[in-house]
């Protein structure tokens, strides 16, 4: 039970997160990037420590040695992955964004290998090879027949590292793990990280963006990104890795391109083109190589 509970949270976690990109992508074309991670960030932080406090408020209590683990985990998932994700969701089509996410349990695989002093099989190298294939097979079409410039395409690979951030976020939370509870380090790591964000926001123009809130769908779009694609979602992710391997985790992003695609395509009118259809196949494969040959790397 305890196994199926901890895969159900991280398949559920990663529906939101397809249905937070979509969101994403129509909030930032009125709310810069930083304000609006701090938005998003912020409000979810506020929710988990407001939980704590109000119902379990000995689990706010951290070791002063843990705070530095807990700043770089936010600013890992809440600084960094921010910044990239909602700048390159401005730059290019939610779809194709969330398809860069699904390479998340590649660079997990390849991190928690070198960390590890593993060595990829065969069949994971095949199945990197055949990831970093479809990615490639989606980003030459964007370069012959997307008419935008360079910013597409750039948007695209600020994507990419997003993904690793993700990767880089499960390392560092499984790690902190040991000794807290999800809710614990996902609170910490979700204040410390936005709030770092706090001074850089103001290099955009704070006052226009707030002005937005009177529209009531910009609104409702942020309080869901908050409280589901924010605090939610990073709890029930962050509970999975308390249980269960890194990768095996990590894995579940692969929903996250197919919710995401058949989202913003209903939603948004985006196009979903062959070669997209297909490189997503074939990262999906790859992905799948690496982590069924987990049990024997």
């Amino acid at each position: 039970m305890r196994l199926l509970i901890a895969n159900s949270s991280a398949l559920a976690a990663t529906i939101m997160w397809g249905a937070a990109v979509v969101a994403t992508r129509v909030v930032v074309q009125d709310i810069p990037p930083i304000t609006l991670a701090v938005l998003r960030f912020g409000q979810g932080a506020l929710l988990l420590l407001l939980a704590l406090l109000l119902i379990a408020p000995a689990l706010l209590r951290v070791q002063r040695r843990d705070l530095p683990m807990l700043l770089a985990t936010g600013v890992v998932m809440f600084t960094s992955f921010s910044w990239l994700f909602n700048t390159g969701l401005q730059l290019t089509e939610a779809a194709r964004g969330a398809l860069m996410l699904a390479t998340a349990p590649l660079w997990s695989a390849m991190l928690a290998r070198m960390l590890g002093s593993e060595r990829l099989t065969g069949r994971q190298i095949v199945g990197v090879l055949l990831s970093i294939g479809g990615i490639a097979a989606t980003v030459i079409e964007r370069g012959l027949t997307f008419a935008g410039g360079w910013q597409p395409l750039l948007g695209d690979a600020l994507l990419l590292l997003s993904a690793f951030c993700i990767a880089g976020y499960g390392l560092l939370a499984r790690r902190l793990l040991r000794t807290y509870k999800p809710i614990t380090v996902l609170a910490y790591a979700m204040f410390l990280g936005s709030l770092l964000l706090v001074p850089v926001m103001f290099t955009e123009d704070v006052g226009a963006a707030l002005a937005r809130l009177t529209d009531p769908r910009l609104v409702a779009l942020l309080i869901f990104l908050g409280a589901f694609g924010g605090a939610l979602s990073h709890f029930l992710w962050t509970r999975a890795l308390a249980v269960l391997p890194v990768t095996q985790v990590v894995v579940y992003i692969n929903v996250n391109p197919l919710s995401a695609a058949v989202l913003s395509a209903l939603l948004l009118g985006e196009q979903l083109s062959l070669v997209f259809v297909l490189g997503f196949a074939a990262v999906i494969a790859g992905v799948l190589l690496v982590n069924t040959d987990r049990e024997k790397a």
